[in-house]
Order: structure tokens, then sequence, then C-alpha cells
């Protein structure tokens, strides 16, 4: 979104550059599955991104961390790092 709307720079293409730079991490991609959808529609509504709410349930269904100073998203019980 940031890239589309001219707020990130890329070299290539987004489709182009998220897989590259995946791959060269050795990062592996996570699905929002049926578990992560079902725990997004429980939360509460203390963000209103659907995008973040997401990255929520993610992140409290597979115990996973989030890297964010964005004070709505760790009023959610998922750990955060900032």
């Amino acid at each position: 979104m940031k890239h589309r709307l001219g707020r990130l720079r890329l070299p290539v293409p987004t489709h182009v550059y998220v897989v590259s730079r995946r791959k060269w991490l050795g990062i592996e991609p996570l699905a929002f599955d049926e578990a992560c959808a079902a725990h997004d529609a429980r939360l509460p509504p203390y963000h209103s991104d659907p995008f973040d709410r997401g990255l929520v349930a993610q992140a409290i269904v597979h115990g996973l961390t989030l890297v964010t100073p964005d004070p709505q998203v760790q009023a959610y019980p998922a750990l955060t790092l900032w």
C-alpha cells in the first residue's frame, strides 16, 4: 500500500521485491488461516485497521511477537516488542 501511494520507493515491483527479500532472509510466509480468521473476529475493536488486526490474530494464534510502537496494537494480548 505504501509503495502504491508513493510513500515507499522500491527498486522493483512490490511482488518481486517482497518475494526476493523473504527468500534472501530465509523467512517462510505465514498464512492467514481459519484459526487466525476466527480469532480476528473475536478481538475487541481497539484497532480499526483490518491488516493490523490480522497480524495481531496471527501473533496470538501462533505465539509470535509483533515488533511495533503502535499503542493500539499493544492493547491486545499479543506479545509486542519496541
